[in-house]
């Protein structure tokens, strides 16, 4: 059908997508191509001339597999090691044999300015493929930076140089510097498949970024760091509308795919973004949703360890040959084959994929010889195993962060997310279950629920705070232009954020602020919440300041819907195949069909 937008989202297993003609709903699902680009094409082709919003793995892939540019490292004399030297933390506080991921710009790579000639010396010697401009006080005056990237774009202005100051430009040498040169080394590779998409398409394309907001492909191109997490956050969009939808003011979405598993705490419609992640090793600042990733799916495999325990996962077959059960040649024991064989599972998957259960036995039967258990054991061992790593990274984003997930409801896709969420549920003592419309392409549905977002911000260190809201206003009008440059639209809603601390303190408190507001005050009750505190004789200081520009999504929650009937109830043990995705209800588990399609599991 001609569309007037499609959401395309490119996973580790299947690319899905979900087309929406300003009517009507329409949902694909292929296996991912080794070239991400042909399975878009593909799923592309015949939806005529509409909007392309796109979910890609580019950025991830590009840095997990280290094929990103040769990166310079242009600096302040006498911090060229800082990439090294970092905040002095072991990657495993017990593991001697755990290293630090090595530095994507190399020592030789490393110049510390002292003149412009002494620049182009050391330039025609490196012969860079991109450039990362990160001097020590440019977050107080970029000045200097400045004139220094101008001087490496005299020397060849078809190297691309990414600029702490338009990166980000916040406090903390360390982390803008890593973050700056991540995204020096991420640049070339992401620009040229966007620019070669958009051309090969012949129609717009919004990119998916890893704050839960569309941008063109232009400001992806440059700020190319902030779409690592470009998939996963379009799952969490969808998760926080259909929160809203059922009204749960706190959600935690769980996106259970063929590689991996993310959850992400969801408070009043809101995802929790944070502005600092550490990702294969490398910190990026970059607003980006707080998804918490375990290496556990429906393709994770089943291995004993030296010990003779059995063990799930972070390995996975993938899509090819993946699990034994889709008799592509796969030989492992996956979860996939766990759940066919205890009877979770049907005849099929999306995309036509026929599972064979006869394989999907034998192969637990050869893990099983392994620790003496029959193939029924294996595959239920593998279940409370995958199980209780999941239940961990929920414990992650809600408990350990001061959040209890007793009062919220698991909004639960992907996949396989439906046949692992009651007993997820339940271990932690969850209200309910919500299995939303187009599960198995939930992600991509996410794309068109997506605002279209621009992030700005500026550190407030040393400042005071006489004229805070000035310097708001300030922020706010830049980010405005910078909106319009590269989305050509204007905001329609603004937020902004602040980060305090107390004087001496380690790390900084966000609270969402309004001009006007007493922002100590607000600084305090968030403090209380998280940490269990307040030290009111303790001066508090402004750190950082951050402004959120967003316009209207393409596509509204209550155009959603799903094909089962409103209304309709089942109490299992029973299996639920959609589409996209299969449901397994427990024994005592009552499901019913809320308005839009939605299933509501209670206990």
């Amino acid at each position: 059908m001609d569309v007037e937008a499609a959401g395309v989202d490119v996973g580790g297993t299947f690319t899905d997508v979900v087309s929406w003609n300003g009517t009507t709903i329409q949902v694909d699902k292929v296996p991912t191509s080794p070239d991400q680009a042909v399975a878009v094409m593909e799923v592309m082709r015949d939806r005529g001339p509409g909007l392309l919003l796109h979910g890609t793995t580019v950025a991830t892939n590009t840095l997990l597999e280290g094929k990103g540019a040769r990166t310079a490292l242009i600096t302040t004399l006498g911090i060229e090691d800082v990439l090294e030297i970092g905040r002095q933390v072991r990657p495993s506080l017990y593991d001697t044999f755990a290293d630090r991921a090595p530095a994507l710009a190399a020592r030789d790579d490393r110049h510390g300015f002292r003149s412009a000639r002494e620049l182009r010396n050391f330039l025609n010697h490196a012969q860079p493929e991109a450039v990362a401009v990160a001097m020590l006080n440019s977050h107080a005056d970029s000045r200097e930076e400045r004139e220094v990237a101008d001087e490496v774009k005299g020397w060849n202005d078809r190297v691309p140089v990414s600029v702490s100051s338009r990166v980000n430009p916040e406090f903390r040498e360390y982390e803008r510097i890593a973050t700056t040169v991540l995204n020096a080394y991420l640049q070339p590779g992401v620009a040229r498949y966007l620019d070669a998409l958009e051309q090969r398409l012949g129609r717009p394309v919004l990119v998916m970024q890893s704050s839960g907001g569309l941008t063109s492909t232009r400001g992806a191109s440059e700020l190319a760091a902030s779409i690592l997490l470009s998939g996963p956050a379009g799952g969490v969009v969808a998760a926080a509308a259909c929160g809203m939808a059922h009204g749960w003011s706190r959600v935690i979405s769980f996106d259970m795919g063929g590689t991996s598993s993310d959850v992400c705490r969801i408070e009043d419609g809101q995802p929790v973004v944070g502005a600092g992640r550490t990702l294969a090793g490398y910190v990026s600042r970059l607003p980006a949703v707080a998804v918490h990733t375990i290496g556990a799916g429906g393709g994770s495999i089943g291995w004993v360890d030296g010990g003779g325990a059995l063990r799930v996962g972070p390995h996975s077959a993938g899509a090819w040959p993946g699990p034994a059960a889709y008799g592509r040649g796969g030989t492992a024991a996956t979860v996939t084959d766990a759940n066919l064989l205890l009877g979770r599972l049907g005849g099929s998957l999306a995309g036509g994929t026929v599972l064979d259960r006869g394989a999907a036995r034998e192969a637990l039967a050869r893990l099983g010889a392994g620790v003496g258990l029959d193939p029924e054991a294996v595959a239920a061992g593998m279940i409370e195993i995958v199980n209780a790593q999941m239940a961990g990274a929920i414990r992650r984003v809600s408990v350990e962060e001061g959040a209890d997930p007793r009062n919220a409801a698991l909004v639960a896709f992907g996949g396989a997310g439906g046949l692992h969420a009651s007993a997820l549920a339940k271990s932690l003592g969850m209200a309910a279950v919500l299995i939303p419309p187009h599960a198995g392409v939930f992600s991509a549905l996410g794309l068109l629920l997506s605002p279209l977002r621009h992030d700005a911000s500026q550190s407030l260190l040393g400042e005071g705070e006489a004229d805070l809201d000035e310097r708001l206003a300030s922020l706010t009008e830049r980010a405005t232009v910078e909106m319009r440059e590269v989305l050509g639209v204007a905001a329609t809603d603004r937020t902004i954020t602040i980060d305090a601390r107390y004087h001496g303190q380690g790390h900084e408190t966000s609270i969402t602020y309004e001009p006007g507001d007493d922002w100590r005050a607000l600084f305090a009750a968030a403090h209380r919440l998280r940490n269990g505190f307040v030290t009111p004789e303790v001066e508090v200081e402004l750190v950082n300041a951050r402004v959120t520009l967003s316009a209207p999504p393409v596509l509204e929650w209550s155009s959603v819907a799903g094909a089962m009937t409103p209304g309709e109830r089942m109490e299992g043990p029973a299996v639920l195949e959609a589409p996209d995705s299969t449901t397994y209800l427990e024994a005592g588990d009552r499901m019913q069909v809320l308005g839009d399609g939605t299933l509501e599991i209670r206990w």
